[in-house]
């Protein structure tokens, strides 16, 4: 099997995309196919670049069990697109921004974390609202969803 990389992508890489990063890498080990994804996160500003994961999205992993001692923030590249398999934003503003730095979209693989469930949306950003609670809930309801669709599309080579 092809490893599935998958980049989560937010404006600062500080709070919702690192979130998800880890969200998403205890999924695939609590399902026991660690080994057949790649997971990371960046952002589309430079205005975090190198910062820590943001004090409250740390607290929320820590609290459930999930570290991220070491991530620091990095930019999305123009690269990132020709290397993952998925690019997956936050919020529509994410996707534009990430179209624009990756020079398009033409193989489809940019898409929004909530896309995946069957209510589509966007996740809150904590940064601005403070509930690390509401963003956790929809991250892990976005990540459920993007796992079950990564092991659907990967079996049918759609992915």
């Amino acid at each position: 099997m092809k490893k599935i990389a998958i980049l989560f992508v937010c404006h600062g890489n500080i709070c919702r995309s690192p979130m998800a990063e880890f969200v998403m890498k205890r999924k695939v080990a609590d399902a026991g196919v660690a080994e057949w994804f790649e997971i990371a996160s960046a952002a589309t500003s430079t205005e975090e670049l190198g910062e820590p994961v943001y004090p409250g999205t740390r607290r929320i992993l820590a609290r459930n069990g999930i570290d991220c001692s070491g991530k620091r923030a990095r930019q999305l590249t123009k690269a990132d697109y020709q290397h993952y398999d998925l690019l997956v934003g936050m919020d529509s503003e994410n996707l534009w921004n990430m179209r624009r730095m990756t020079g398009g979209d033409k193989d489809g693989k940019v898409r929004l974390l909530l896309d995946f469930t069957d209510e589509g949306g966007e996740i809150s950003d904590p940064w601005y609202h403070g509930d690390f609670d509401q963003t956790w809930r929809e991250v892990n309801l976005g990540c459920d969803a993007l796992l079950k669709y990564c092991l659907e599309h990967e079996k049918d080579g759609s992915l």
